[in-house]
């Protein structure tokens, strides 16, 4: 499971024109998962995005996680993220996990980070043309791969 985590002034999703999420201050979380994914995998992952210190204290020192500054996420899957650019310039994505593993392993992803947040996280729709507008603040950029625990 790779997770791509922005941290973020604003972001939104609109999918065929209809915005299905928005938030302010907060983390947009691209995630893209392989069929060797597990739930040891997503719940990992999830506790450590919950608890990534990538915000402001009140000396200007990335300090505080998203849960204490009480901000919002949004988690749109990417499978794209999975992508190999070994041979030629047209990406594979064979590594991405079909459908029928990859649906059900974001859904859960989705609902543990509730759990770890406390909170209700916004999402895209799996498998739709989404357009994802951010304001990255920062900018703050953290890409996490469980399979890169150690």
């Amino acid at each position: 499971m790779k997770a791509v985590i922005q941290r973020v002034s604003k972001a939104s999703v609109t999918i065929e024109g209809e915005k299905v999420a928005n938030i302010n201050q907060g983390l947009l979380i691209l995630l893209g998962i392989v069929d060797e994914d597990t739930k040891e995998d997503i719940d990992w992952l999830s506790k450590k995005i919950a608890n990534l210190r990538i915000f402001a204290d009140e000396n200007d020192v990335m300090n505080k996680s998203v849960m204490d500054v009480k901000g919002n996420v949004i988690v749109v899957s990417q499978f794209t993220l999975h992508a190999s650019t070994k041979k030629g310039n047209r990406p594979s994505y064979i590594k991405a996990a079909k459908p029928d593993v990859a649906v059900p392993l974001y859904e859960e992803f989705v609902k543990q980070i509730e759990t770890d947040l406390g909170t209700t996280v916004q999402t895209g729709e799996f498998g739709a043309d989404m357009k994802v507008e951010l304001l990255n603040d920062g900018p703050v950029t953290i890409i996490i791969d469980t399979k890169n625990k150690e």
